[in-house]
Order: C-alpha cells, then structure tokens, then sequence
C-alpha cells in the first residue's frame, strides 16, 4: 500500500491526480467522508462556535452551552456537558430525536430534561451574535421571538457529503449535495468508480462505511454480487440511557404493512435491572400480523448492545417465534427482549377458554 498525502482529484474517467504523482487503475474507491453542517445563520460568522470536530479540542468547561441541532450529537454533548457541570441549553428545528420511535425518545428526553438540560422543540434560529457573556441567539418558536444567551456555542445540526474539488465531472460521476450518486452495489456513473462511507449519501455511521467496504471488496477484486441494504442498518444514541433502533419504526410499519403488532416489555418487570437500579427504559418490537420481525427499538443503559439480537433477526427475516424461543439466561438485562417477543403469543394463550 502506498499513501500519498495531497490532495486529489479526478482527471479523466481513469485517471487521479494527487500533488504531482498521477494514478491510472482499473478501480477507484471514494471515501472523502463528510464534515459539520454550518447552517446560514445571520450573524454565525461574526462569532467563534464548535461542531463536534473541535469540540474536543476545548480546555475550558462552558459556563453555558448552546447547542444548535436535537439529533444523536447534539444531545450527547448535551448530556455530557451538563455531567461535566456546564449549564445546557438546545435548539432544535423540528422534534429532538427526528428519526427515531417518538414513544421511545420521549424516555430519553425525559432523562434529559431531569438532569437540567433546557431542550427547544420546534424552535429555529434566526441570528447569532457576540454578547458580554459570549453568545446570543435569536430564536422563533410558534411565531414569537425571544433571545437565549450563553457562553460557547455548538453547531450539530447535521454532516454535508465532501464531494467539492474532487474533480468528479472530469470523471464522469454523478453527485449532488448528498453525495456521490451509487447503485445498491455502490458503483456510481462511471463503472471504474465506486463510493463508500458518509460521501455515498447513505446514513453516516461508521459501522455503515465498514459495510460499505465489505460491498465493495467482494464486488471489485472477487467479482461477486453484493449489495447494500440500507433497511438493515442499526443505530445507536449514546446518552444515558441509550437508543438504539433497527428495522422499521412504528409508523413506517404502518405505512408499509398496514396492519402491525406492538410488544412491549419494560425493563421495570427485569430482576437485572431492579440489582442494578437502571429500571429506566423498555424495548419494543414492531411484527407483521403473521409475526415477521419488522422493526425493534430499546430504551437501557446498554442498548447498544442489546440491539444486536434483533440486528440478527432482522437480518435473517426471522419470525418472532425464534426469539421467543430462545434460552435467556438468568438474571440478565436480555431477557427483556425475550419478555417482550413472548408478549406476541399472550392473546392467542391468555382467551377466555384458556382462562
């Protein structure tokens, strides 16, 4: 392996160029990845802010910390920040937590809001600027404005596809602000080339660009067909508690099927949980009528890893029946998820005859 450290871009449909060394292959991967979206605030550029690319650079704990965006990375530095001892405060422009189960965010912001952190819904931003204690906004919610004033400012509002100065109309590829425009097997309009990561316009997870890579190898050295299936992916909020997801949500099972099935099982019932005093939290499972695994989402302090079981069933297309049936040992957070896939049966068990 070589590594050219230069910037480079496309100079033919076969060609890279990268400081003064040009590359002719029979394949290329894009993985420029993508970076923190700087909305068009009046006034953002007349004040210092972070994103979560520098943040971690700061030395100094924000006396109050303004964060611009609800979604996974602005309430994660919100929790974190308000652990740390900052006071908190987040403006989000549609609903925190937008793409998960609103049933299940609602716990989760619930912890938030118990901690102290001041979360605006519905809210938009209409200007920055400098204030002797650091930084104002200017917001709107429900057509009245008002000011927030805080000490430091972060930006979370969303990552943007690098795919400027790359040079991809001299190779003939396709893109828009999303991305680089692939098929399912992540080649884009010129064959050679493929895309992988956050700068193919799929969800920007790092376990998605480690997928991507795994599409791409078997497709461009072995020649095997290989797809991506965005449907699949699972995703996790670290605060505490976590979210984590798989599948459909609620309403997209029901736009989709129709007629669904909801089991619940809360972590409450767990003898784990009660030990460890995390009672905080449940999973729900979204099934077909006939019992197909369709969607799942947990509410726990280790969601992440509890997710993986239905990442499987999923995956597989699995009927609920298998993890009902599964052996979960004793005491063990897991067995909530069991709890909650046996619950399918208890209309068909529990009937007036059976009671």
């Amino acid at each position: 392996m070589r590594v050219i450290q230069a910037p480079a871009r496309f100079t033919g449909p076969d060609q890279v160029t990268a400081g003064d060394v040009t590359i002719r292959a029979r394949r290329f991967v894009i993985a420029a990845g993508s970076r923190a979206i700087v909305p068009p605030i009046p006034g953002l550029d007349q004040v210092p802010f972070f994103t979560n690319e520098s943040i971690f650079e700061n030395e100094v704990l924000p006396a109050h910390l303004l964060i611009v965006g609800g979604g996974p990375i602005g309430l994660e530095m919100a929790q974190a920040h308000r652990r740390l001892g900052s006071a908190v405060t987040v403006v989000e422009m549609a609903q925190p937590f937008g793409r998960d189960d609103p049933e299940l965010a609602a716990l989760v912001l619930q912890q938030l809001a118990a901690e102290g952190i001041a979360i605006h819904g519905g809210t938009a931003v209409k200007a920055v600027a400098k204030d002797p204690a650091g930084v104002r906004l200017t917001v709107e919610q429900d057509g009245q404005r008002r000011d927030i004033v805080g000490s430091h400012l972060l930006l979370a509002a969303g990552r943007q596809a690098n795919v400027e100065d790359l040079g991809l109309e001299a190779a003939g590829i396709a893109y828009s602000r999303k991305g680089v425009t692939v098929d399912r097997g992540l080649r884009s309009s010129n064959r050679r080339v493929y895309a992988v990561g956050d700068v193919a316009g799929g969800p920007h997870f790092t376990h998605v660009a480690s997928y991507h890579a795994g599409i791409v190898v078997r497709s461009a050295l072995f020649r095997l067909p290989a797809k991506a299936d965005h449907s699949r992916i699972p995703w996790v909020t670290f605060t505490d508690p976590e979210l984590a997801h798989v599948g459909l949500t609620e309403a997209e099972a029901r736009r989709q099927h129709g007629e669904i099935r909801i089991l619940r099982a809360p972590f409450a019932e767990s003898d784990r949980a009660r030990t460890e005093r995390k009672t905080h939290g449940l999973v729900k499972v979204i099934t077909s009528t006939r019992g197909r695994i369709l969607g799942a989402s947990i509410v726990a302090s280790l969601a992440g890893e509890l997710i993986h079981p239905w990442v499987l069933a999923i995956s597989a297309g699995l009927n609920i029946r298998a993890m009902a049936g599964m052996l979960a040992p004793y005491p063990t957070f897991g067995e909530v998820s069991k709890r909650a896939a046996g619950a399918y049966f208890i209309p068909k068990l529990l009937t007036p005859r059976v009671r």
